[in-house]
């Protein structure tokens, strides 16, 4: 009984990665762009949305979220073009960076953010690391960071 208790206090201590809240963007050659955006984490639920294309095409999108599952462990849902969730659990994370896991997924199998001096570096990949494919973000104008207070001009 108190090993159960002391597993489940532990996978509540997995923080939700908070870090990620914002929007993002990484800029290439020829116009080419990605960005995400994250909600900030309340009642255990961060909502996420992605997109890529170049210029004013969009080439693929995605809905993402990260919840807090019945066992305490944030896992990752991606949703690439409507399609069915697919869940990645968290097998590591910290204030500034979290991997998540699904080895029996085809590709990806590991989804990894950290945060670092000048942005968000994300990758995916397979769970060994191998056919990587990565982005560094830098937070867009509609970061939370960058948002004015409107609550001083509303009116009572």
């Amino acid at each position: 009984m108190l090993t159960a208790i002391l597993l489940a206090a532990a996978a509540q201590s997995q923080p939700m990665p908070s870090f990620l809240a914002g929007c993002w963007e990484e800029r290439r050659a020829g116009s080419a762009w990605t960005e995400e955006c994250w909600t900030d984490p309340r009642g255990g639920l961060m909502i996420g949305s992605g997109r890529d294309g170049k210029g004013d095409s969009v080439a693929h999108w995605e809905w993402m979220r990260i919840e807090r599952a019945a066992d305490g462990v944030p896992t990752f849902y991606g949703s690439p073009k409507g399609a069915a969730p697919v869940a990645f659990k968290a097998t590591a994370g910290d204030a500034k960076s979290i991997t998540f896991v699904n080895a029996g997924h085809d590709y990806p199998q590991r989804v990894h953010y950290r945060l670092t001096d000048n942005g968000l570096d994300a990758e995916i990949s397979l769970v060994d690391g191998s056919k990587p494919n990565r982005w560094s973000y830098r937070r867009t104008a509609g970061s939370r960071s960058d948002q004015p207070t409107i609550s001083s001009g509303l009116k009572k």
